[in-house]
């Protein structure tokens, strides 16, 4: 079946009131690669309170809810995020998706069975995204914990059907992007924001789920293709509160922007920057949408109040700019 072909079917069993389209359903898990592990124990658990499951000489495991990882750290030699991993509803949607992906040129690889113990999944499918810069694993049936999550601080995460957070990411080409999400991928528009001294800057929101969005990207003058930042979301300002006093009295990481309140989700939060030199965003009370009667609007900063950027910025710096 063709794009068009399901685009016109889906567009028939709609009309009957079914919902047909194949997409993404949730952020799933992300994997980094880092050249200092003990780093990543540091930030990620004392910081920001993920659950360390899994420590061996070159690989990091961290919990934040029922799922055996949501967040796995690789021993390299080079810092960066490396693959994000896009949950669907089950084997039809990855059949469809990977059939739709194929059919636009996308070199899409089934997992194999190695593969697919390795990552715990039930199925997956894999390809890279236009800039070559990340691998996208849709993938269905990541295996749960039956041990129970202990945080180290307690904190609790917000995830279930909206995945584990989001991603922006910096890219060289927006059109190319903007097809695959919102027209292969099938998420919807949340939101803009216009960046940049003038407005210049186009910054999309995208969601798949409740969560305002899963997905963010722009074309940042002088960056090019790089991971921005990753969001964690927990469930209490106390607990946000806690972690940027640590960020403000403990050095416990370089800070990229200070606690602030965004305008288009709502959320509170802070920004520093990973051992692997992308930016975390960790924040509390994002807003939750219903799909069916969202309307996108559009607005003029990012912010409300705060959010302040350490200086000088640098303009090659995704992280920096996002």
């Amino acid at each position: 079946m063709s794009v068009t072909e399901l685009e016109h079917s889906t567009s028939l069993e709609s009309a009957a009131g079914i919902t047909a389209r194949p997409k993404v359903r949730s952020l799933g898990y992300v994997v980094v690669e880092a050249t200092n592990l003990d780093a990543w124990v540091a930030f990620a658990s004392d910081l920001l309170g993920l659950q360390l499951s899994v420590r061996t000489d070159d690989r990091l495991e961290f919990r934040m809810d029922e799922k055996e990882y949501r967040l796995i750290i690789n021993k390299g030699e080079t810092d960066g995020a490396r693959v994000i991993g896009w949950e669907v509803s089950g084997p039809k949607d990855l059949a469809q998706l990977s059939q739709i992906l194929t059919e636009a040129g996308y070199e899409v690889t089934q997992m194999n069975a190695e593969e697919v113990r390795e990552r715990r999944v039930t199925a997956g499918a894999r390809f890279d995204d236009p800039d070559k810069l990340l691998t996208l694993e849709l993938h269905y049936g990541l295996r749960e914990a039956t041990d129970r999550l202990v945080t180290p601080h307690g904190n609790r995460f917000i995830t279930g059907r909206g995945g584990l957070g989001h991603v922006f990411q910096a890219v060289k080409n927006w059109d190319a992007y903007n097809t695959l999400y919102f027209d292969l991928l099938g998420f919807s528009l949340s939101d803009h924001i216009e960046g940049g001294p003038n407005g210049e800057i186009d910054l999309t929101f995208l969601h798949c789920n409740e969560r305002h969005h899963s997905y963010a990207f722009a074309e940042l003058p002088n960056v090019g293709s790089a991971v921005g930042h990753l969001m964690f979301e927990v469930d209490e300002l106390d607990v946000v509160g806690r972690a940027w006093e640590k960020v403000l009295e403990e050095d416990a990481a370089p800070i990229l922007s200070t606690l602030g309140k965004h305008t288009n989700d709502k959320m509170i939060s802070f920004y520093v920057r990973s051992p692997s030199n992308f930016g975390i965003e960790y924040g509390t009370g994002g807003i939750v949408i219903d799909e069916k009667t969202w309307t996108p609007t559009r607005y003029s900063a990012a912010h409300y109040w705060g959010h302040n950027r350490k200086t000088p910025v640098d303009p090659t710096d995704a992280a920096d700019n996002s």
